[in-house]
């Protein structure tokens, strides 16, 4: 069709002359809709022209006295003004929260009508984000506060438009389906029905601004829960905007509150206002403390020091090869979901696996964001952890273990080469080493160790000793290797066969952690429910009382 076809059928008063002029205001338009909730342009944020975060309470986006400065993890220059809530400050989110009932916003009994409407929310957006120019926008915003490559950053945009096309239509009150039981006589029932905790909180980190936070928002929200979000302040500006996009969709203003603040904040504010249930995605170490301050009232998906298997048959070594650079390095290794120790059967070595691993590492370039900044470990710091495994005896380097070179990330931030460091399998679990092996760098960084056939139950101790269990890969095609290692191990996330991977886990499967009863899921509507309501049993007994009843003895 022509573009004069094409306008006219739009506006039949188009001249030829016009049609040219025509077309591009159309897409201007169409550009100024789709993007209409932002406040900024992710290319323009810099030094010179910051962009601001604000915090939404009781359905009104407000600012406080004091503005932390987050610095640019590329070149350090002050890029974005984050307005945080300070202790003194935190009451009208705690008022906020206490207005809202146990029993949530909406539930089986009560306002069913929010059902619907989140699901015609998430239809909304989830259009939203597939058009080019939203995604692209989100996908840029992403590499600016979390550099990673394009694609990378793409990737989380599609996985969270994917979810909420998922939740469309009619799939959030599905969430809510209850069942029946015939009880003991006529007139009595057992129902069971998931049930929202009411004022619940969100805590999410740096390394996927969209993705977690968004996806565990909607959760709640789906199951009739009012919540207070909290994004780490590095990476806040993601969230902002996407609320943003979420109201432009029809979602009510004081749905949702959003905080910035810092930690010991953030803590005091969970103290007073007392949610019935918070998530917390992070480090072990802060998870644990909110599990006591909160009286276990918590869901988590705390650290991942991944692993990943390659069985004793051989297949497909460049595909394999590949997935093993993805996993350890993509994001700059910085997914909860990383692969932080490869064990290699005897037989992959010699292939030429080790030699493409090196290879393909070396591809990597900042330029590209294939490999950049380490936003929660400095060089030093990486580099002093590498030195400490050189000296376990039998270890060695076998590629990266330098600094980034002309480069301008700033120094409290780190920028190494992927980096890989092997150590025998025997040493691994001697005491004095075994903390050291297995603590999670959160960067570019991976252990490699080998075994043999005989060594298989040394691999399995190894396993068994970890406190973390979120992904792992079992890379073998042998029913009866994979049989014996799932078997023995508890990984939440577990992908096994030849294409087996531990990271870029899509909307729909579970993504979570196993073996902790805190343990939180993502993405799925089993994840959903768990995390975000709880059984409700309600028995109907209504009657009729069998005829000339009389009242029995006491019992």
């Amino acid at each position: 069709m022509s573009l004069l076809r094409l306008c006219k059928g739009i506006n039949p008063n188009v001249s030829r002359k016009t049609a040219s002029d025509y077309f591009s205001s159309l897409r201007f338009s169409r550009l100024i809709h789709s993007l209409g909730f932002t406040t900024l342009k992710a290319e323009e944020i810099s030094g010179s022209q910051p962009a601001e975060v604000q915090n939404l309470v009781q359905g009104k986006w407000i600012k406080s006295a004091n503005w932390n400065t987050i610095v640019d993890p590329l070149n350090g220059e002050s890029f974005i003004k984050v307005s945080e809530v300070d202790e003194s400050g935190i009451q009208p989110f705690v008022e906020s929260l206490s207005k809202c009932p146990k029993h949530g916003m909406h539930n089986p009994f009560k306002s069913p009508e929010r059902y619907l409407l989140y699901g015609d929310i998430s239809a909304k957006a989830g259009h939203m984000l597939a058009l080019p120019e939203v995604s692209d926008f989100f996908a840029k915003l992403i590499q600016r506060v979390a550099p990673k490559s394009y694609q990378q950053a793409l990737g989380e945009v599609y996985v969270t438009g994917k979810f909420l096309e998922n939740f469309s239509g009619d799939q959030v009150r599905f969430l809510a389906r209850s069942f029946g039981v015939p009880g003991n006589h006529l007139g009595q029932q057992s129902h069971g029905f998931r049930w929202p905790y009411g004022p619940v909180a969100i805590i999410t980190p740096f390394n996927f601004p969209l993705e977690i936070p968004l996806l565990q928002l909607m959760g709640a929200l789906y199951m009739g829960n009012k919540p207070v979000l909290k994004v780490d302040s590095k990476v806040c500006i993601v969230m902002e905007q996407m609320l943003r996009l979420l109201h432009d969709c029809g979602m009510p203003l004081d749905d949702v509150d959003f905080i910035n603040s810092d930690g010991k904040t953030m803590n005091k504010l969970l103290l007073e206002a007392k949610p019935r249930m918070t998530l917390f995605t992070g480090s072990s170490r802060i998870a644990n403390k909110l599990a006591d301050d909160l009286n276990g009232r918590i869901k988590l998906e705390d650290a991942g020091f991944d692993w990943k298997i390659l069985g004793p048959d051989v297949h497909e070594v460049d595909y394999v090869s590949w997935v093993c650079d993805q996993d350890a390095y993509a994001c700059s290794g910085q997914k909860c979901s990383a692969q932080s120790m490869l064990f290699m059967h005897e037989n992959w070595s010699k292939t030429s696996l080790l030699r493409q691993l090196t290879d393909l590492a070396a591809r990597r370039k900042l330029e590209d964001l294939t490999i950049g900044p380490v936003l929660t470990f400095t060089t030093e710091a990486m580099l002093d952890h590498m030195k400490k495994l050189l000296e376990i005896p039998g270890s060695k380097l076998l590629f990266g273990g330098e600094e980034l070179q002309n480069h301008s990330i700033p120094s409290v931030y780190g920028a190494i080469k992927p980096t890989a460091v092997f150590v025998p399998i025997e040493q691994i679990l001697k005491p004095e080493y075994y903390d050291l092996v297995t603590k999670e760098i959160f960067g570019p960084f991976q252990v490699i160790t080998e075994y043999k056939d005989s060594q298989l139950p040394l691999v399995l101790d190894v396993l068994e000793k970890m406190h973390a269990h979120l992904t792992a890969a079992v890379v073998s095609n042998d029913p009866l290797f994979i049989q014996e290692v799932i078997g023995k191990t508890v990984n939440g996330t577990t992908y096994a066969g030849l294409r087996a991977r531990t990271t870029g886990a899509p909307q729909n499967h579970w993504f979570g952690p196993a073996g902790d009863p805190r343990g939180a899921g993502i993405g799925t509507p089993e994840a959903i429910k768990l995390v975000w309501s709880c059984h409700r049993e309600v028995i109907y007994d209504v009657g009729p009382v069998p005829h000339k009843w009389q009242i029995p003895p006491s019992t």
